[in-house]
């Protein structure tokens, strides 16, 4: 499976990242099949932060490719990709994550009560 993700860059507390099409077995700053942008949280002006191949990016997610919750996010913010349906499915697994949460703390707070017995 191909993943869009972020690869990164630049020294330690000043980030730079690559936008990259990897294979999802590949380490984090391993080898890449296209480089389809750049992001620099560190730039103040808004306009010169990032840098995307919209064009490229569109052809991968065709063929496949997921793309990461963070560049998923950066798409929908720079309207290179529908955002609505991406919001459905963000908010459903919150909510999913929440619940789990709370079911796991039941559970520990039952198996606490068993052990006092």
């Amino acid at each position: 499976m191909v993943k869009i993700r972020l690869q990164r860059l630049g020294r330690p507390h000043l980030p730079f990242y690559r936008i990259n099409a990897v294979d999802s077995r590949v380490k984090r700053d391993g080898a890449v099949l296209e480089n389809l942008g750049w992001y620099d949280p560190c730039c103040k002006d808004a306009g010169r932060q990032h840098e995307l191949n919209a064009e490229r990016i569109k052809h991968w997610i065709a063929l496949g490719a997921q793309p990461t919750d963070t560049v998923m996010d950066m798409l929908v913010r720079n309207n290179v990709v529908e955002g609505a349906e991406w919001k459905k499915e963000r908010a459903w697994r919150i909510e999913a994550k929440k619940a789990g949460a709370a079911k796991r703390a039941a559970a520990g707070a039952d198996k606490k009560d068993v052990k006092k017995k």
